[in-house]
């Protein structure tokens, strides 16, 4: 029989994980943040474009657009999307923080957290809003609302979204595109490029519904370089075994 004692150390520590699953553990982050990137960039695309071509450039002065079935289900698919576009977000976030480790600034981890659950915020307001404007009975009946109504809402949304969630979205991409810069776990052109695009996110959203689609663009981009390069080994990550101290 085994003698369950026999793997353990002097003092009742147990020895330390082989180097099997230490390179198990290490692969699976990248993996990870790869694929929820993935996911969120294309979901949230996808929303965006179709909110884009099924609601009209003033529809406070079309009310009846609305109305129209297939419009107001594009719409309805588009806003559905928007809760699992932000759940693999907050799980891109978790696993990228996960695999920079202890070599992540205070500073710009800090930036990098709060601006990534802010644009989560925002876009869920921003999806609530429109999803109550969409629910109204009165639409399933036929009727026409307002175009107050419709032009107080649109505003909500057009602000929350391009005011406030896509500014977020842009210091998000800020902070990470200078994180990945110092500890050199991404592609320089990726950090680079995503400094472009913060750029454009915070000076020019707002001039078209198109530019938006720059932030999950970028995330493709970065989440397909994840996935090709597995994310650099990371200097606050140990590759192996920690000694003991004397």
């Amino acid at each position: 029989m085994s003698n369950p004692e026999a793997g353990r150390r002097p003092g009742g520590e147990q020895p330390p994980p082989g180097p099997g699953r230490i390179s198990r553990a290490r692969l699976r982050t990248p993996r990870a943040a790869a694929v929820a990137g993935i996911i969120f960039a294309l979901l949230l695309g996808l929303a965006l474009v179709l909110i884009t071509v099924s609601s009209p450039a003033r529809p406070a002065t079309v009310g009846a657009w609305l109305t129209y079935s297939s419009r107001r289900d594009t719409l309805v698919l588009a806003l559905n999307l928007v809760p699992f576009a932000g759940i693999a977000f907050l799980w891109f976030i978790g696993v990228v923080r996960d695999r920079i480790g202890d070599s992540e600034d205070q500073f710009f981890g800090s930036v990098f957290l709060g601006s990534g659950l802010l644009f989560v915020a925002m876009l869920f307001a921003t999806a609530g809003v429109a999803g109550g404007l969409v629910a109204d009975p009165a639409l399933r009946s036929g009727a026409s609302p307002g175009p107050d109504i419709l032009a107080f809402g649109r505003g909500i949304t057009g602000n929350l979204l391009q005011t406030y969630a896509m500014r977020m979205a842009a210091v998000f991409t800020m902070s990470t595109s200078t994180i990945t810069l110092r500890t050199r776990v991404a592609s320089v052109w990726i950090s680079r490029s995503g400094i472009v695009v913060a750029a454009i996110l915070l000076i020019s959203v707002g001039l078209s519904p198109w530019v938006e689609l720059l932030f999950p663009a970028w995330i493709l981009l970065f989440s397909f370089d994840i996935l090709n390069s597995g994310l650099r080994s990371s200097p606050g990550r140990r590759t192996g075994p920690r000694r003991s101290r004397r």
